[in-house]
């Protein structure tokens, strides 16, 4: 799996894009309506940060900042590290752990494409583990 392209293992859905000017209330609003945690900040369609919930709590709630007021800007991971499709994902799991984060935008020429993320490392096995797991439950009861 590690030896497979990003293109192959990143998220497939429409990942969440918004401006800078975006202020944390929207974007919190928007990360909770599509279930994600996090926003790709871009300027015209090119990459220019991240923000994660947990920017949200440790730059944004920890600071007592205004969540109407403070835009994310202010308060992103500005020109995050970034993986190509075409990279191995072993590229980017490295890059996860040595640097403490869980997601890696995947880009070409300075666009967001992607996104790959620490679970999906999970989703594959995750996907034998569970009929194995009922298979399994048939022999619990039986017993």
């Amino acid at each position: 799996m590690y030896d497979q392209p990003i293109r192959h293992v990143m998220t497939k859905t429409p990942f969440l894009t918004a401006p800078p000017t975006t202020t944390v209330a929207e974007a919190a609003r928007l990360m909770a309506e599509r279930q994600v945690g996090h926003v790709l900040v871009v300027e015209g369609d090119h990459l220019i940060g991240i923000f994660t919930e947990r920017d949200a709590v440790y730059r944004v709630m920890a600071r007592g900042l205004d969540l109407t007021t403070t835009t994310l800007a202010g308060v992103m991971t500005p020109s995050p590290r970034t993986v190509s499709p075409e990279q191995p994902f072993g590229v980017a799991m490295a890059m996860m752990h040595k640097y403490g984060f869980r997601r890696v935008p995947v880009v070409v020429d300075g666009r967001p494409v992607g996104l790959v993320a620490a679970r999906n490392a999970l989703d594959p096995d995750l996907e034998d583990f569970v009929p194995e797991a009922r298979r399994r439950e048939r022999y619990d009861d039986a017993v």
